[in-house]
């Protein structure tokens, strides 16, 4: 039997079915198996694995930029050892995310600086990982948007956005009182989110929450439910962004202490 050398018309065929995985490894794979490194059906299997693999890369990116976060931050690059006022195991317990699979939420609180947007990004991250949606904004941000749907006749629209993802994250929550429409807003999408996943974070501790609602019934109503639900991190220490400041001196990382899984 003749061997086939010219691979024009496979490559062409993969290209048609959308297998760009396979077509982009095919020249790689044939010649293992030229040098007989691979049988026929680990050839046929492995290019189905550079498939498989092409596309879970590829729906990942898809997430991530879905995602919209401030900067792609992964516990890889988080220096738990920054200050002794960051709860390290916590953190890694939530990491492996069972929080999210029960569909609880989580709470971050400490002081400007300390890192809890990068947790929670990071936490995001995760999830994304893991194949969950994710959306990162600015609580305010969330609330602008929605205030807007009752000016344009798409609030139920734009509330069923932010309410799809499996985690949503509000950064930056409570830094100013309420408005009533922005209560209800809050409460709405938190009651539409029953049973999905949501991460705060604060400068404000949760007990501190209730006095930015103008309608105590509501702010008791939501904050109950919410508050009794989450894990609750307390961060504090020093401000974590001078270590990222352009020109710092670099960290000395100890192996093994940032390891999260």
């Amino acid at each position: 039997m003749t061997a086939i050398t010219d691979t024009s018309g496979l490559a062409a065929a993969l290209r048609t079915l959308k297998l760009s995985g396979m077509r982009d490894t095919l020249q790689a794979r044939l010649a293992q198996a030229r040098a007989g490194d691979l049988g026929h059906l680990e050839f046929l299997q492995v290019l189905c694995e550079d498939e498989i693999s092409r596309r879970a890369s590829a729906a990942m990116s898809r997430r991530l930029r879905r995602a919209r976060f401030e900067e792609q931050a992964t516990f890889e690059g988080f220096d738990f050892t920054a200050s002794p006022g960051i709860p390290a195991a916590a953190i890694r317990d939530l990491a492996a995310l069972r929080w999210l699979a029960a569909g609880e939420s989580v709470i971050l609180t400490g002081p400007v600086g300390i890192g809890k947007t990068f947790i929670a990004s990071a936490l995001g991250h995760q999830a994304i990982r893991a194949g969950h949606e994710v959306r990162f904004a600015k609580t305010s941000r969330i609330l602008a948007d929605l205030a807007g749907g009752r000016a344009d006749h798409s609030w139920d629209k734009r509330l069923s956005a932010w309410s799809r993802p499996a985690v949503l994250i509000c950064d930056d929550f409570g830094l100013r009182e309420l408005t009533p429409a922005q209560a209800d807003d809050l409460y709405e999408l938190i009651t539409e989110r029953a049973g999905k996943s949501m991460i705060f974070t604060s400068n404000r501790a949760p007990a501190d929450w209730y006095p930015l609602f103008p309608n105590p019934v509501v702010a008791e109503s939501l904050l109950d439910r919410l508050i009794n639900t989450s894990h609750q991190i307390v961060m504090d220490g020093p401000s974590y962004r001078p270590r990222k400041r352009p020109g710092a001196p670099p960290r000395v990382v100890t192996p093994g202490k940032e390891d999260i899984v």
